[in-house]
């Protein structure tokens, strides 16, 4: 049975993904972080969506990671079981083939920032608040606030979050690069929903390349974007063409450097 707490709604090119634990102001569990990556899954396979916004349901974005769901764990268990498996999650979603818009509705706290900076555009209410309190609890941040965040935002702008637990607000974050846009208390989502139709307009597979390219430029895919466009490439050459059928046909193939 699907986890109801992470909901994904489709409105024409759009899928729109809701963190909706408000009682909890979004905070995940291992359930939820399994869910949006089943999300991901899902929209990924759908050839019809060209954008997904992201956002949460009543005061907050999220406020990150439960802390009942990882306070009782073991060193190990909180390492493996919590961290890397939290870490893999979002890398899902930053590595979603179409572009993802976080529509930030309320405070966006720890994981939840992190959760925010695993998407490509950032839109925030005006009343949000946006940091990384990780080290006043005597922990750091592990779902890539160290990692991602000083590639997308720059080092300075993490240590005083990190280091000096200054919290942000959305104008503050705005300068600072953290959020693309700021827009009034109750309209994120409408302003979502408008860049997203605007991305939809434009060619898909132009986007999908542009995001690979860019986060390849930024340091943050490990070879995939290469890889990737190598294998599209390579695919539409009739050199694959001819090795395929030749594999089909059990006979040695006769290349002919045809691209």
């Amino acid at each position: 049975m699907a986890d109801e707490r992470i909901r994904n709604e489709i409105e024409g090119p759009v899928a729109i993904l809701t963190v909706a634990r408000p009682d909890k102001l979004n905070a995940f569990d291992i359930d939820m972080l399994k869910a949006l990556s089943a999300a991901c899954d899902t929209v990924e396979a759908d050839a019809g969506i060209r954008v997904v916004i992201l956002t949460g349901e009543g005061k907050a974005f999220s406020a990150g990671g439960d802390i009942k769901a990882w306070g009782a764990m073991s060193p190990n268990e909180f390492g493996h079981q919590w961290v890397r498996f939290g870490h893999r999650v979002f890398e899902r979603l930053a590595t979603l083939r179409m572009p993802v818009i976080a529509a930030i509705n309320g405070h966006t706290l720890g994981g939840g920032l992190e959760l925010a900076a695993a998407v490509d555009i950032r839109i925030a209410e005006t009343q949000v608040k946006i940091g990384l309190p990780e080290t006043s609890l005597g922990m750091v941040p592990g779902w890539s606030g160290t990692q991602r965040l000083v590639k997308r935002f720059g080092a300075q702008t993490v240590r005083r979050m990190v280091l000096g637990g200054e919290m942000f607000t959305a104008d503050e974050a705005h300068a600072l690069g953290l959020v693309d846009a700021v827009v009034a208390t109750g309209t994120v989502l409408d302003a979502a929903k408008d860049y997203a139709n605007r991305i939809a307009k434009r060619g898909p597979a132009a986007l999908e390349i542009c995001k690979l390219m860019i986060a390849s430029a930024n340091g943050e895919d490990n070879g995939t974007a290469v890889e990737a466009l190598g294998s599209i490439l390579a695919a539409k050459t009739g050199d694959m063409k001819e090795g395929v059928a030749a594999f089909a046909g059990k006979r040695p193939a006769e290349f002919k450097g045809e691209w």
